[in-house]
């Protein structure tokens, strides 16, 4: 058994038997390779973003959250190839992290067949000009919109006047000009969209933001009317 074919299994394995754990020692029985090399491939898991992790303890063993993994989805090497082009657009969006590793867990759970022809197919995609060269998006941002923390923002305007002022993050908003952290700021008692590029500094505090609607013409925004994303295509 290879590597890739391996760490699909090893999922596999921990999905059925959760929430009970797996040791190492019987996971390296079950697939004949050292205890090290189970902890090296639960560390690569770990890295591409499977929820699985380490219960201390004689009985203890390595958990993986059932609710949070999927079961084998199949993707041809095109589809795996359109999905990495669309993600292609993601530098310089709140999304770019989330979209490498949802790239690299779809390329894991693909036949060794399928992602070999993936590979292949997507050697054969020649695309112009070079990618953006953009600052990351802090994590913190859209962990902050998750968990509904507020945020302190020092924030540049257009204008150049900075300011310091904490936040009601609500959601972001992509224009063609550049992507904004949306949010009630509380320095001016209302809806405001705060352009990524200009934050130049985020903490996430330990305040709960309350909850709040949003509406479409409360926002102002450069690029006309809003739309909100849906996963239908």
């Amino acid at each position: 058994m290879n590597r890739t074919d391996r760490l699909y299994a090893i999922v596999e394995e921990l999905r059925a038997v959760s929430p009970r754990p797996r040791s190492a020692s019987w996971l390296a029985d079950r697939f004949e390779v050292s205890r090290r090399t189970i902890e090296r491939d639960i560390g690569a898991l770990q890295q591409t973003g499977v929820p699985v992790w380490a219960e201390p303890g004689r009985t203890g063993g390595y958990c993986l959250d059932r609710e949070r993994t999927l079961p084998p989805v199949n993707f041809s090497p095109d589809e795996a190839v359109a999905v990495a082009v669309a993600l292609g657009g993601l530098a310089g969006t709140p999304f770019a992290g989330a979209g490498s590793t949802a790239l690299r867990k779809i390329l894991a759970a693909m036949r060794d067949d399928d992602a070999t022809a993936a590979h292949d197919l997507a050697a054969r995609v020649h695309l112009l000009g070079a990618p953006p060269q953009v600052p990351p998006v802090p994590a913190v941002l859209t962990d902050a919109i998750t968990a509904r923390r507020v945020l302190r923002l020092r924030y540049t305007d257009k204008a150049g006047a900075a300011t310091t002022r904490d936040v009601e993050p609500l959601g972001f908003v992509g224009s063609s000009t550049g992507w904004y952290l949306l949010a009630w700021c509380r320095l001016r008692d209302g809806i405001r969209a705060f352009r990524l590029d200009r934050v130049d500094r985020v903490t996430a505090t330990s305040e709960r933001a309350p909850r709040r609607v949003v509406r479409p013409e409360d926002v102002q925004v450069p690029d006309g009317d809003l739309r909100t994303l849906t996963f239908l295509g």
